[in-house]
């Protein structure tokens, strides 16, 4: 005997997939497999992309958004970045925080911003991730999550991310405390 399941809207998705019913808008994102899709696509709306850019203001590289809609519950998506450093942890935490409270919109909880080495900040429907780059190598969020869909990036974000990291390893930028030493 076949169970029918029916869905309200505004619930949150369950972690099975066949479930949605074929009309539902989501359906074809349930169907995709864990490959890159776009941004608008998979529904990271402004707050998401304030924070991403808030983050690449703030020089972190490696952007990363996941979407858990399809294999977790408690929150949608996560966004992940790295640090050169601790100070720069905290430098781009700041900044999420800062600009998403300019738009109405305040952290749940902020965790591991004393020590900085991984600071979490949970909107909610979104969590955000900033790592030390060597905590992030020693983590792996995106092993942890490979159920999970890579959400493709608005080319600003993927463009700058890139050429961040390309400069993180030349040695000093012209003009900073490092070269002037």
């Amino acid at each position: 005997m076949e169970q029918k399941r029916t869905t309200t809207p505004g619930k949150r998705r369950t972690n099975k997939k066949a479930e949605e019913p074929a009309g539902a808008p989501e359906a074809s994102a349930a169907a995709t497999p864990a490959d890159a899709v776009s941004a608008a696509e998979e529904g990271l709306d402004e707050r998401m992309l304030a924070a991403l850019h808030a983050a690449g203001d703030k020089k972190a590289h490696d952007l990363l958004a996941l979407d858990l809609r399809p294999v977790a519950s408690f929150t949608d998506f996560f966004l992940i970045g790295s640090a050169q450093n601790t100070r720069q942890v905290q430098a781009i935490a700041d900044e999420i925080v800062e600009r998403l409270r300019a738009m109405g919109s305040r952290a749940a909880r902020v965790e591991g911003y004393a020590s900085a080495e991984w600071v979490l900040i949970d909107f909610g429907d979104f969590v955000f991730h900033i790592f030390e780059e060597k905590a992030r190598r020693f983590y792996e969020l995106e092993r942890l999550w490979r159920d999970a869909a890579r959400v493709a990036l608005p080319p600003e974000l993927s463009a700058s991310a890139a050429a961040d990291a390309g400069r993180a390893g030349g040695g000093a930028a012209e003009g900073s405390l490092r070269s002037e030493q």
